[in-house]
């Protein structure tokens, strides 16, 4: 008889509870709440298979590769800011030092070390594999009803070259010298290869051109660099960071299932099919919850022919609520309506928003002191990681 995700994760925790935390007070000592979360992620993800199949056949070996791993977790779920203050706290906690692996404090590397490590990690997507395979492991026989769909701003200490109207016209000049070299070849060869080459250029819009590409084609489009991003709060006005944007797919239990790390210019719907793309590769689950930025008629498209129902806040561009009372030749059209049965999904939106929440005030994203669009992704994974077990754990503590 296959067992129901419910069922497996109260099992895993029982299994915590009665098996696991006692054989480690045992070893290491008392454990409070977050040692013990620290506990659940290390048993859940699968370290030493990841990095062992990283291992080259000749050179130096890497040591210690797993326990700096795990010390980077116990960072994001000890919401430390700094990696000195991970080095401070190592120092001095024995039991944490332990569950980390290193049996001594003359076995703790150098600041440096931790630095390289953290680049390789990185460098080699460690994080976002560890929490792929903890997606694997616990929401593969679930059946999920809601996937919540947000962004969420980044801000960064990082300093950004250029600007985005730069970097346009600076692509343009390039495709103009371009287009001028093709058209010199033609005249001296009398060919009309090379210009109808440099004639070629993708057509429609980002969304419009993601429906058919790969997600790998997808991901590279979008642009990752550090910019400068607006966002309009509650009370209407817009706000500006430096930094980027993390894009979460939630889902019910608010267990992040998918991220996705762009510049922080970058509007919400231009991120919503490869999200989508990637969570249906990973979750099953019947309906996307979006807000009125994710409201096109492409995404709404997609989503169906992924076989879910997206439910999204209809955007104020598609009409007004109170037309004019002057005659017009073509009224305008009233804005569409959700349903009340679509009304009432819609409030599970929400949880994207106590996701973000929770990540910024508990898990770290708000200490962010790496530059790159790589280490920052890295830096928010782990704490994503971390937060992934323990709306998993808290599920099985509500049955």
């Amino acid at each position: 008889m296959q067992l129901t995700s419910r069922q497996v994760v109260t099992q895993f925790a029982h299994m915590l509870q009665e098996e696991l935390f006692p054989l480690l007070r045992s070893s290491v000592g008392p454990l409070n709440g977050q040692m013990q979360l620290l506990a659940a992620v290390i048993s859940l993800a699968p370290l030493e298979r990841m990095l062992g199949a990283r291992r080259a056949a000749t050179g130096r070996p890497a040591k210690d590769r797993a326990a700096l791993a795990t010390a980077f977790l116990a960072k994001a779920v000890l919401n430390l800011p700094t990696t000195r203050d991970l080095i401070c706290r190592l120092r001095v906690d024995e039991a944490l030092r332990r569950l980390c692996g290193w049996s001594s404090l003359q076995a703790l590397p150098h600041e440096s070390k931790f630095s390289r490590a953290f680049a390789e990690f990185a460098a080699t997507e460690l994080p976002q594999q560890l929490h792929e395979a903890v997606i694997a492991t616990t929401q593969n026989q679930r059946l999920i009803g809601h996937i919540a769909r947000d962004a969420t701003a980044i801000p960064a200490r990082e300093r950004f070259p250029e600007t985005t109207q730069q970097q346009k016209q600076k692509k343009q000049k390039q495709k103009n010298k371009a287009k001028q070299r093709a058209v010199k070849q033609c005249q001296r060869t009398g060919s009309k290869g090379a210009f109808a080459k440099a004639k070629v250029a993708p057509c429609g819009t980002r969304i419009q051109r993601q429906r058919h590409q790969k997600l790998a084609g997808m991901l590279s489009e979008l642009p990752r660099q550090c910019d400068i991003g607006a966002k309009k709060n509650s009370h209407g006005n817009l706000q500006y960071w430096r930094g980027y944007k993390l894009h979460l797919d939630v889902a019910d239990g608010q267990v992040p299932i998918s991220a996705v790390l762009t510049s922080a210019s970058v509007h919400d719907s231009q991120v919503a099919i490869p999200l989508m793309t990637l969570t249906s590769q990973r979750v099953v689950h019947l309906y996307e919850l979006m807000d009125s930025a994710y409201d096109a008629d492409a995404i709404h498209a997609h989503s169906r022919q992924l076989n879910h129902v997206p439910i999204i806040a209809p955007h104020g561009r598609r009409g007004t609520t109170r037309p004019s009372q002057l005659p017009k030749v073509f009224p305008d059209r009233p804005t569409p309506q959700l349903s009340p049965a679509q009304q009432d999904r819609y409030k599970e939106r929400t949880m994207s928003e106590r996701v973000n929440a929770r990540l910024k005030d508990e898990f770290g994203a708000s200490h962010l002191r790496v530059r790159g669009a790589a280490k920052v992704m890295a830096h928010l994974m782990f704490g994503v990681l971390a937060l992934t077990v323990d709306q998993w754990m808290r599920m099985g503590k509500t049955d």
